[in-house]
This record gives structure tokens, sequence and C-alpha cells, in this order.
């Protein structure tokens, strides 16, 4: 699929979920910047990818997009909105050649000629003939990403299917390895390679079924609801290799505020309207997770206004530019470091200290206040403590990012310093009590 359709989906399945379905086809269409004849080809082009993902998908349930991809939400370890992930880098011409590329070296090692008359033998009638150089592009590409390996030996090369590990483990290996994949791909980030490493081993396992050597079984049901982390993932080793390179991005940018997420590429210059989002060219330096949140942030260095913060939910036609010299990245990697170094998370604000009192539960109940500020308090530190409370203090930049934290302690936390903050919370806690109010003079 071409960079732009890709960007579109992912804006438009993170707004199918954020919405649960309750937009209009208009409403959808003008929210996303393109057309409703755009939109009803996004719809069937998604619709594709979950019936060949899901196969055996009931008539009745592929009458709505939305019931289409919850059709099994409690019976699928699957993340939703997974499933574009596998259908996204590929045309329906490449996906078909590498297929034939791959099943033609299952037997034996061949050469590129070699694959190259195979793929010419078995190639649909519809689909275009590929010449040499797109099947060593292929083989190259195939390659780096570890699908095959090429033989030792002189030219010319032989390439066979690099299996190895999978060819060695035992069906209770295979089956350990399983667990252990499907464990780290439902708890850590990033996800995406882990769940397509944890399909191909499902694979395997059912040919070994097939075989008489046991069966598969779930163990565990996950279920993850920051369906933005997931999509987030198609852009996040883009930047990573950008930030490795030290390259330069350039990409166009929507804010959370904006009235759109996505702009369609104008073909026509006749129609052409000028964009909702903003055209960006900056340093990528650090890309930081929010697991408070499921989000993504790209901290990144421009020329006119030093350090800048990005949403990845919010990025569109990413691409790579021009490399900086070591001296210069080293130099901004620096200035952002001393900028973050008391930040909760990204805040690049002005350092305040931040004093609270934790109430601990019951005498009779495990002190879990205690032990969830020791794990989550990042580098605060416990100053004074009696059998009823403690008192918590950390250096931070800022205070917006911490108050959901101390918030969600409800009553067993109270904001001593700083008074601003303080009140904040006095405020905030104010307006939740009126919600309440009315309710309990009618009980």
């Amino acid at each position: 699929m071409a960079k732009e359709s890709f960007d579109k989906e992912i804006q438009f399945l993170r707004m199918l979920v954020l919405t649960s379905g309750a937009y209009s086809r208009q409403q959808f269409a003008s929210r996303l910047g393109i057309s409703v004849h755009t939109f009803d080809k996004t719809i069937k082009r998604l619709k594709d990818i979950v019936s060949t993902v899901h196969q055996g998908l009931p008539y009745e349930q592929s009458k709505e997009f939305a019931e289409t991809i919850c059709y099994s939400y409690y019976d699928s370890t699957d993340p939703l909105l997974l499933f574009l992930f596998r259908a996204k880098s590929l045309k329906e011409s490449e996906s078909q050649r590498i297929s034939l590329l791959l099943a033609a070296m299952q037997e034996r090692p061949l050469t590129a000629m070699e694959l190259l008359d195979a793929c010419c033998s078995s190639l649909d009638a519809g689909l275009p003939m590929p010449d040499e150089k797109t099947v060593r592009s292929d083989l190259k590409y195939m390659e780096a990403v570890g699908v095959i390996k090429r033989e030792p030996g002189p030219r010319p090369y032989r390439y066979r299917i690099h299996n190895d590990l999978i060819r060695e483990l035992s069906h209770e290996e295979l089956l350990d390895l399983y667990d252990f994949v499907d464990i780290m791909a439902n708890t850590q980030v990033p996800s995406v390679q882990g769940y397509l490493l944890r399909d191909g081993l499902k694979k395997q396992i059912s040919r070994s079924h097939r075989s008489g050597r046991g069966d598969v079984t779930e163990p565990y049901l996950y279920k993850y609801h920051y369906y933005s982390r997931i999509l987030d993932e198609a852009h996040l080793f883009t930047l990573l290799d950008c930030i490795r390179q030290r390259r330069k991005v350039s990409f166009l940018y929507f804010s959370p505020k904006s009235a759109r997420s996505y702009a369609a590429r104008s073909t026509n210059p006749l129609f052409e309207r000028e964009s909702e989002g903003r055209q960006e060219s900056t340093l990528p330096l650090k890309v930081v997770y929010d697991h408070q949140y499921g989000r993504w942030y790209l901290l990144a260095y421009d020329t006119r206004q030093g350090i800048r913060k990005y949403r990845l939910e919010g990025m569109t036609a990413i691409a790579a530019g021009e490399s900086v010299a070591e001296e210069q990245f080293v130099k901004r990697r620096g200035e952002l470091e001393e900028k973050i170094r008391h930040s909760w998370l990204i805040d690049t604000g002005r350092p305040v200290t931040v004093r609270a009192r934790f109430y601990n539960p019951g005498h009779s109940m495990p002190n879990f206040i205690k032990e969830r500020v020791l794990l989550q308090g990042q580098w605060g530190r416990i100053t004074d403590e009696d059998e009823n409370s403690f008192t918590y203090e950390i250096v931070v930049n800022g205070t917006i990012e911490i108050k959901p934290w101390l918030r969600s302690f409800g009553s067993s936390c109270e904001v001593l310093e700083p008074t601003a903050l303080r009140l904040e919370m006095i405020t905030e806690w104010k307006e939740l009590q009126t919600y309440y109010e009315s309710l309990r003079e009618n009980i």
C-alpha cells in the first residue's frame, strides 16, 4: 500500500474506535479532510483486509464496518486494529511476488535467476511480470529483514529461507517460546513486531499439530485498550532509524486541537486547497512513551523554535531528510536531556518543588499507597513519615504532567506545595462534589 493511503487508514481507524461509529459518512469525511467517495473506498479496502485476515466472517457481521472489526472482541487475543499492519507495506503485486519467491526457496537454495523463472511461471496473468532488478530488490529487502539468508560461496549467490531457529526447536520448546512472546508482546512496548512474531510461531505450531504433534492452546487472554499506541508504531521505527542516522524528518502535522486529523493529497491543481495541517521539518532527538495515556511523543530540535514536542498520532506523510553532523546532533541531544532532566514526562517548563501528603490505608491492610508511590514516584523521595501518613517530595518541570498522577490517589493524597497546585486541586474536587450533590439530596 502507498504511504499516504496507510496514513489515511491509520487516522480512519483511530477515529472509528474513539467515536464508536457515531459519526455519519459526511462527518467522518469532513473530520478526515477527504471526500465521501474516498471514505467509501477506504471502508471497502479495510473490509477486504478484515475478510482476508479473519476467514469465515459471518455475512451479517460484514454489513457494518464497526461490527466487522469488533466481531470477536472477547474471543480474540489480537489487539484491535493490528490487522492493518499485516497489509500495510506491500502492494498486491508485491505480496504475491514475494509469496512465490518464499515458496520457491522452501525446498532448496536458489539463485536470483532461478527465482525469477519460478516467479514468472507461477504469477497470475493479470499481474505485471517482474524483471531481474525487481527480484534482486525483493531479495535484498527480505535479507535485510531477516526472512532469507544468503548461502556462503561464489557467485551466483544462492538464497534460502532463514528459519534455522524454528527448525531446531522441539514442539514443546516452540510452545514455550510462543507463550513468552505472547506475554512480552502484550505487556511491553513496542508490541507490533512481537505480535507478528507470535503469528509466525502460531502458524508453525499449527503445522506441527496437523502432523500429529499436538495442539496450541491460549493460556492467556489479553485485551489492550490504547488503540493509538498500536497504530502509532507505524511511524515509530522510521523515526528511530532517523535518530540513529542523525537525519532530519519532514511531515505534515495535525495538533490534537486541530479540527482535522488528515488531509488528502490533491492530484488536481484546480481543486487544490490549503490543508489545516502544518508542514514541519525538524531534527528528531528522542521518542518517549506515556504509559498513563498510551501515547507516543517525538522530541525534536527546530532551528527557529528550539526543542519541539509532537504527538505521533498527529504525524502524517513522514519522510527522511538530510543528515546532520555528529557534533551538532550530540549538542542538541545534550540540550534536550538537560531540559527534560526534571520532567515527569516531557515537560520543559520551570522546575518546581512538589510536596504531597499520602495517607496510609487501615492498619490491618497492606500499605499499597506507599508501595505505589515508591514504584511510580520516579526520583521523588519520602521526607517524613508516621503511622498514619508520609510526605513525598519531588522537583519537576511544571505541575501539568504530575497532577493526573496525584489526582489518581483520590482522598489518599493531599497536595501541600506549591500553593497554586493545591488551589487547583481544591477547585477541581469542589467541582466534582457539585456533580453528586443533587443525587445525594434525593437519596
